[in-house]
């Protein structure tokens, strides 16, 4: 079963998401950017990132920085989830290494199916 994390400071938000995914997929979670971090040498092999942008401690485009520095996640697809609608948001996460982004709230059917497209499912 591939594994997502999801990442988001918001616990409501990283349920809503968990639910909506748990079906189909192995989800584990981190609070923010710092906390992912330490946390993805020991949950095994991920197969898609799904970021906050705006968190504490570690914002998501930090993050999504620091997972296409690591040899393993070079090209791991990661999707940025943001309230952000701006195009120059959109440029940077893309310059950055973003495979897309995902404008909260988002509905549950709508993520799977997005999250199936890009893992190619």
């Amino acid at each position: 079963m591939k594994k997502i994390m999801v990442v988001d400071d918001s616990a409501t938000i990283r349920n809503i998401i968990k639910n909506g995914l748990v079906s189909e997929f192995e989800v584990c979670e981190a609070e923010d950017g710092a906390k992912a971090l330490q946390a993805i040498p020991e949950s095994g092999t991920i197969s898609l990132f799904l970021l906050d942008v705006n968190m504490p401690n570690m914002d998501g485009l930090t993050l999504l920085k620091h997972i296409r520095e690591l040899d393993n996640y070079k090209k791991t697809p990661i999707l940025m989830l943001t309230t952000e609608t701006k195009e120059e948001f959109r440029s940077t996460a893309k310059n950055a290494g973003a495979n897309g982004w995902i404008v909260k709230p988002c509905e549950p059917d709508k993520l799977l199916e997005a999250v199936k497209r890009i893992l190619g499912i």
